[in-house]
């Protein structure tokens, strides 16, 4: 193991979670915003309507490939004849605030800091259908003191982890080869064996938040791996391993 030039970070469970998560207060908050719903839904119904749309589509997202936020409002706003008087962009940031306005996963910040106090690069990877630009929103506001120098949702790639070019488009970002990379996520399929195929050395994050129900708790039951890599449960356990290198 080789103290990394640089280290990559998964959004999800990993620095930040979702408390609270409810996909219903995205309509609630949308609705006062229409200005043309032909069929006078209410929210239940086109909360109805957009759960089973986004049913539909999962089976591409496990598949490997992203769908675009946006591309699925205008998917089913269109075809429920619903119309806003502001644009799929801002509608995004109102409904995933309402849905949950996020949190920060323990020692997060205190890593970040050490981080950057020992001149190691950082930046981030996500598997994450919301835009680009409203990820890069949400983590700024709730790690204003990070110096990412790119954040990067699967919603503008097409390709989801563990897709290794994903992770690849991240090395050509920072100019690194892969061995002088880290790649750390809570997804042992998408993070570790992904990062390990593109070169990169992986660590295993399973942190719990505070009074958090972990909707992927048990994702990685039954899973293992048979390659180099660091698990850790805190993220105080990652600062102590590179203090020793």
């Amino acid at each position: 193991m080789k103290k990394p030039e640089m280290i990559l970070f998964d959004y999800g469970q990993t620095l930040l979670y979702e408390p609270g998560f409810d996909g219903r207060r995205c309509e609630e908050a949308a609705y006062p915003y229409i200005v043309e719903n032909s069929q006078n839904l209410t929210v239940e119904q086109i909360y109805g309507h957009m759960q089973r749309m986004f049913g539909q589509i999962q089976m591409q997202r496990d598949s490997g490939i992203e769908i675009h936020e946006w591309h699925l409002m205008r998917l089913v706003y269109e075809y429920l004849g619903i119309k806003f008087r502001i644009s799929y962009e801002e509608l995004e940031e109102i409904q995933w605030n309402a849905a949950s306005e996020g949190a920060v996963m323990p020692y997060t910040e205190e890593m970040l800091d050490y981080l950057n106090e020992n001149g190691i690069r950082t930046a981030v990877i996500s598997n994450i259908g919301w835009s680009g630009n409203a990820l890069t929103n949400r983590v700024n506001r709730l790690l204003p003191r990070n110096r990412f120098e790119f954040i990067m949702a699967s919603s503008e790639y097409v390709i989801r982890k563990p897709n290794k070019m994903l992770f690849e488009v991240g090395l050509r970002k920072a100019g690194l080869p892969a061995e002088q990379v880290w790649y750390c996520g809570d997804s042992i399929q998408n993070d570790v064996v992904g990062a390990h195929d593109a070169g990169m050395y992986p660590v295993l994050y399973e942190g719990d938040a505070p009074e958090h129900d972990n909707p992927y708790r048990n994702r990685n039951a039954g899973l293992a791996v048979d390659f180099a890599h660091l698990h850790i449960h805190d993220w105080r356990e990652m600062i102590a391993v590179l203090r020793g290198l």
